[in-house]
């Protein structure tokens, strides 16, 4: 990856706008993964993790895989955490949302619940899941993998591609497409803050659009 970086005022909206120009048009997870709270963002490289339901588990090491997959953790990681968007247990909470912190991950998303809602506030980790349930996974679901290929709020996620995600929703960029999406959603960031500037002067949207070409 080259030197290209997201200026901070590219919103989710402006990359999957970029995608949308690439071609690359389904890659907006579900709708209802949500952030915990509106003013969480979250940007960085996928470290994917993903569960499947199962009554089994070793009684001695019952979080085992999910331990190693915290420890892995490094700076500028997301958690993504594809559960098959079941609700049969939460799959996060206020220990894992600790752990990844002190380990420099940016964030995690979740297509399941989340639960120690306000634990996590605490932390201070931005976390986007659906809704909140009180199941441990335990006894309910197990690891089927960690760092592969997953689905996540239905949208493929393999490790070392990009997301964003603000209240609006969560954007996954392809590894291959990181370097021209983000030089595309900076271009975009700039020419959008020209067409306020101009509507907010008094220019009308048809003028506005006829010297941007962009709305």
């Amino acid at each position: 990856m080259t030197a290209i970086k997201l200026h901070a005022s590219v919103r989710v909206a402006m990359v999957s706008d970029s995608l949308d120009v690439l071609g690359i048009r389904n890659n907006v997870m579900d709708s209802d993964i949500r952030p915990l709270d509106r003013s969480m963002k979250i940007s960085g490289f996928a470290a994917t993790i993903e569960f499947v339901p199962s009554t089994v588990f070793d009684a001695q090491d019952p979080y085992g895989p999910a331990i190693a997959f915290l420890d892995s953790l490094q700076s500028g990681e997301v958690a993504v955490v594809a559960t098959g968007q079941t609700h049969q247990s939460a799959f996060w909470g206020e220990l894992f949302s600790t752990a990844a912190q002190r380990r420099g991950a940016n964030g995690v998303i979740c297509d399941g619940p989340l639960r120690d809602v306000n634990q996590i506030f605490e932390v201070g980790f931005a976390a986007f899941g659906v809704g909140s349930l009180p199941f441990d996974y335990k006894g309910r679901m197990q690891v089927a993998s960690t760092r592969a290929p997953v689905i996540c709020g239905g949208v493929p996620v393999a490790p070392g591609d990009f997301l964003i995600a603000d209240i609006d929703g969560v954007v996954v960029v392809p590894q291959f497409a990181i370097d021209e999406v983000f030089a595309a959603a900076n271009k975009r960031a700039l020419g959008e803050n020209h067409v306020l500037i101009d509507l907010k002067a008094g220019s009308t949207v048809r003028e506005a659009w006829d010297k941007h070409h962009l709305l």
